[in-house]
């Protein structure tokens, strides 16, 4: 083989390895800007989260527990009060004046029929907590509640068995159990306190609670019903349900609205009394101090 030739060979070759190089390069070169793509992406959710937390941040100074100076556990004090302030309009300008109509156009008879039927239905959650938590006097009260309201009461619509306890030694009074109140019952602690968008004060045990509540046990927003008697349309039809949940928030709300109307005349600071009067009440509940409602 002469010079040349070699020259040749030798430089077919050199070229061949660039070729082959410049492929594993564009292969590495794609997959570093995937991976810059994906670190780009980790530090941005890092740097939205840590905005957020800054945000999230209490005004306040902190101890080491999280706790705020009234040693009320408010972590997130500053985002609460936004969404707070957020409920006080929405409350104000919305649900309030659909809560004045409701009272104004329903006879005081027929609103306490209706809270009488909703208290009923909330037996269903009342009974099913009290058995979770092995309370069985609660759990057998609320069920003779449930079966002499629903049969004799005529739906619920008579609240019979507080009048029962009213004349007797029998205590068929109305009580207070729900999913938070269970966890607590077991020793998960409340978390901090938050407050939710539309539905008001809460804590991170209460919010878990709130949703089992919701979605597994209220007959009305979907619970027992849809497990027990899922082949009965009408009943877990959304048509039925919606109206019936909207006019329990409406008469609850109504029910309120004297004390909310108190509340602000007499608080300094109303997110401040809304939040430890709510933890408190939480606390006595959990400990069945005051049980009987």
């Amino acid at each position: 083989m002469n010079a040349k030739t070699k020259r040749h060979t030798l430089c077919e070759g050199v070229l061949n390895q660039l070729h082959k190089y410049g492929k594993i390069d564009r292969i590495f070169t794609k997959r570093n800007k995937n991976m810059i793509n994906i670190i780009r992406s980790i530090a941005v959710a890092i740097l939205v989260s840590s905005l957020f937390l800054t945000g999230c941040a209490s005004t306040k100074p902190l101890s080491t527990n999280g706790n705020n100076q009234n040693g009320v556990n408010d972590p997130l004090e500053s985002m609460n009060r936004a969404v707070f302030n957020f409920n006080e309009v929405f409350y104000h300008n919305v649900l309030d004046p659909v809560a004045r109509g409701y009272k104004i156009i329903t006879p005081d008879p027929i609103e306490m029929i209706l809270g009488n039927m909703f208290s009923n239905v909330n037996e269903v959650v009342v009974i099913t907590n009290s058995v979770l938590q092995l309370n069985y006097e609660s759990a057998l009260a609320s069920s003779a509640r449930l079966l002499v309201n629903t049969t004799f009461g005529m739906f619920g619509m008579i609240d019979i068995a507080s009048d029962i306890s009213a004349v007797s030694d029998v205590n068929l009074n109305k009580r207070n159990e729900d999913f938070g109140q269970t966890l607590g019952r077991y020793g998960i602690a409340s978390g901090p306190y938050i407050v939710l968008p539309f539905l008001g004060p809460s804590s991170v045990r209460d919010t878990v609670g709130l949703a089992v509540d919701s979605f597994i046990f209220d007959p009305i927003t979907q619970g027992i019903t849809g497990i027990f008697v899922n082949h009965v349309a009408y009943i877990n039809s959304t048509a039925v349900r919606l109206p019936i949940g909207t006019a329990r928030t409406i008469h609850l709300r109504a029910r309120h609205l004297e004390n909310d109307k108190t509340l602000e005349e007499a608080a300094l600071d109303k997110y401040e009394f809304v939040r430890d009067a709510y933890l408190q009440r939480r606390t006595s509940l959990v400990n069945n101090k005051n049980e009987v409602k």
